[in-house]
């Protein structure tokens, strides 16, 4: 391919936040489109194949137009423009940025900031009941916090409902001091982090003296039955497929409800169905109810957080395919129990027989 060059205008009051620290955005753009940028005088300058200074500008024009939108432009972004431009979806990012669900107490307006974020969004608008599914970090509680605050504060519902599975992560945490408030706390820790960032403090409060919010663990909603409200099931994929069921079906009318969970991150003892698993099977066909599967491209934490998600997932694959070539399918073990057959003889009687077992 031949080489090109191509110059872009950046206002001087957005190069700070374009080129990033030490023009650590710029050297990310090089590394990955295999291009030469100048930055000079309030211009950039690429050099390169057609190809890459073409997709480089387009990353370039998208964080521009997210700088001049109010936002700061952090690695994530850098890094999601340069995944989307090589499936020639660059200017999505702009579209998503202007999908604004509300802004945090300290005015940090929160928006979805991926594609699988966008639709999971877009879902939980349109359906009743929305399965939010995919690693740490997509932001699968934090935008569904968002969504229940702001449904609330626009009085679409009368109360905000958030509820977990009470399940160690591995540990066995023994008898904890305190009531029965106190111990059940540390599970709900992360509910109340992001309510508090949220909503604040003292808003937190104030409507959880009057009964507006509720924080719980999933043993409590059984028996009830909540009605124009908004509820959040985090952790799904530590529930039994009784408990999953249990929740469903407390559902009352002009409710809202969002399941999120991990099905790499299964805290249930060994041997035990995740309700959630079932869930995905029974509840798929069913008109009202979305699946909002994340992926590792929709990580929204520090950047290595996307490559830990990524490198379990090539791991487990790595797994699963050494495991299926050494051991027959259970379908093929059933096909070959089926069919042995065995020799015998009866009564002087020579000839083979034919027994299945």
């Amino acid at each position: 391919m031949s080489l090109m060059e191509t110059i872009i205008d950046v206002p001087a009051e957005h190069e700070k936040n374009v080129f990033g620290q030490f023009d650590a955005y710029v050297k990310m753009i090089e590394k990955t489109l295999n291009v030469t940028v100048i930055v000079r005088n309030g211009e950039i300058k690429l050099i390169g194949e057609n190809d890459n200074v073409t997709k480089a500008k387009s990353v370039f024009v998208q964080l521009i137009e997210l700088s001049r939108r109010g936002n700061t432009i952090t690695e994530q972004n850098v890094s999601y423009a340069l995944s989307l431009c090589f499936e020639n979806k660059e200017s999505a990012i702009v579209e998503i940025d202007q999908d604004l669900i509300c802004h945090t107490i300290a005015g940090k307006p929160i928006k979805p900031k991926t594609l699988g974020q966008k639709s999971y969004v877009d879902l939980i608008r349109k359906r009743m009941i929305t399965f939010g599914i995919g690693p740490a970090g997509t932001g699968k509680t934090y935008l569904a916090m968002a969504m229940a605050v702001t449904a609330f504060k626009n009085d679409e519902v009368s109360k905000i409902i958030l509820t977990r599975p009470a399940i160690e992560a591995g540990e066995k945490l023994g008898f904890l001091p305190g009531d029965l408030q106190s111990k059940v706390d540390p599970y709900l820790r992360p509910l109340y982090d992001a309510l508090y960032q949220i909503m604040g403090a003292e808003g937190y409060l104030k409507n959880t003296e009057k009964g507006l919010i509720e924080v719980a663990p999933l043993a409590y909603m059984r028996g009830r039955t909540l009605e124009n409200a908004f509820i959040i099931l985090d952790e799904a994929q530590n529930t039994t497929p009784a408990q999953m069921k249990m929740f469903l079906t407390r559902i009352g009318f002009g409710s809202k409800v969002i399941i999120t969970g991990d099905l790499s991150q299964k805290d249930l003892p060994a041997g035990t169905q995740s309700g959630l698993d079932t869930a995905i099977k029974v509840l798929s066909k069913i008109e009202d109810i979305g699946f909002a599967y994340l992926t590792g491209q929709d990580v929204v934490r520090h950047p290595l957080v996307q490559k830990i998600v990524m490198a379990y997932d090539a791991y487990e694959s790595k797994i699963s395919k050494a495991e299926v070539k050494d051991n027959p399918s259970r379908f093929q073990r059933k096909k070959l129990n089926g069919t042995k057959v065995q020799n015998f003889e009866r009564n002087g009687d020579k000839s083979s027989k034919r027994r299945r077992y």
